[in-house]
């Protein structure tokens, strides 16, 4: 066994003091007393990091932009890609990403689609595709202004949001017929095709859909689909809405938010009410809430900084990293990471100074048991 020795312990929800944390591939041991085993070193100790959304590995470091592979230009209902199948590994923001502390990544495809693909969650200190798959997350779908602006794209394109949000409603009514034909024994379930299929998940709960948005009317429009067809979505984005009360319903109804990018430059129309002082009603609103980075859009190896806005309005440093950690795998659906707990992977960690100092940085960075980096 391994052990390290956590001066403060951050362990995804709470603070801790002089705490000792024994490992192999999992976490054996939290407590005061020292274990047996091989001593690493002692300091600040987190979770590693999770991305709840990014194109990293799709658009790469030092590649030019007609190479980026986050969008499907083929049709704009195409949900049987998937997000896995256009990364390289060799990408090598992944490893400033493991240098930074941040192991997981949620890779999905682009918003250019109202229907991308499917996304997954990676290690990001996998050694290729097949090493670094941990599971699928669901399926991307866009909402606003980027599905529209994709016409000269191929496939059967929308030009307005309402041509978006027909073409969702097209397919959902669809499967939704399917359904009822099969349940009346008119079909068997064989005869469906790959992309109906998808949306029949969707509709049994199978899988949910990642949906980018940013405005509030784009929220709504979400809503009124989920009362319409009743599948389960995570909120990505929302950046534009400057009121509380879309927040507080969002919690009202469940919905969880993957939020961000911040620090990024509103580059359109739908962004010109994106501030970081909105990230004081996001707080105050109590929704459930990660965050990600949109990398490329903002560097992956940035994310943990875009949490000093939310530190602005009062969140202490426990919760500003749980928002990185344990919210982030719980929103996502997975319960083998995300905190410093007996049972779970043993992805910490341990930082030379403080990690919410500009001289704080990780001194060593353990990968489900393994040392991926160490200064």
């Amino acid at each position: 066994m391994k052990v390290i020795r956590a001066t403060t312990l951050y362990d995804g929800s709470s603070e801790l003091h002089d705490r000792y944390i024994g490992f192999d591939q999992k976490i054996e041991y939290v407590g005061k007393e020292k274990p047996e085993g091989e001593f690493l070193g002692e300091g600040v100790v987190t979770p590693a990091f999770i991305d709840g959304h990014s194109h990293i590995g799709m658009a790469r470091a030092g590649e030019p932009s007609n190479e980026d592979e986050a969008n499907e230009t083929m049709d704009s209902i195409y949900p049987i890609v998937n997000a896995l199948h256009s990364v390289y590994k060799d990408d090598h923001a992944f490893v400033e990403s493991v240098e930074n502390g941040i192991l997981y990544s949620t890779i999905l495809p682009g918003s250019g689609n109202p229907i991308g693909g499917k996304g997954v969650l990676v290690r990001n200190f996998g050694l290729n595709i097949a090493d670094s798959y941990v599971m699928d997350i669901g399926i991307k779908a866009a909402l606003g202004y980027n599905p529209r602006s994709t016409k000269e794209w191929e496939g059967k394109r929308p030009t307005t949001r309402m041509g978006a949000v027909g073409l969702l409603r097209e397919n959902f009514i669809k499967a939704r017929n399917f359904m009822e034909q099969v349940k009346k024994k008119k079909k068997i379930e064989e005869e469906t095709d790959p992309v109906l299929q998808i949306f029949i998940d969707l509709l049994r709960k199978k899988t949910k859909m990642m949906v980018h948005l940013h405005r509030e009317d784009d929220l709504m429009v979400l809503f009124s689909l989920q009362e319409e067809f009743g599948f389960e979505a995570i909120v990505n984005h929302a950046l534009d809405i400057y009121r509380i009360e879309p927040f507080q319903e969002m919690k009202k109804r469940g919905l969880s938010l993957v939020y961000g990018p911040m620090d990024a430059h509103p580059y359109k129309v739908e962004l010109k009410h994106e501030s970081w002082r909105n990230a004081g009603l996001v707080l105050r609103s109590g929704v459930n809430f990660c965050m990600m980075s949109d990398h490329p859009v903002i560097l992956q190896r940035n994310l943990f900084l875009t949490l000093r806005h939310f530190m602005r309005f009062g969140m202490a440093k426990p919760e500003a990293i749980s928002h990185l950690t344990s919210k982030a795998a719980e929103i996502l659906g997975i319960d083998s990471i995300g905190s410093v707990s007996a049972g779970k992977l043993a992805s910490l960690v341990l930082w030379e100074g403080d990690p919410f100092s500009f001289s704080g940085h990780p001194r060593m960075v353990i990968g489900e048991g393994r040392i991926v980096h160490e200064e």
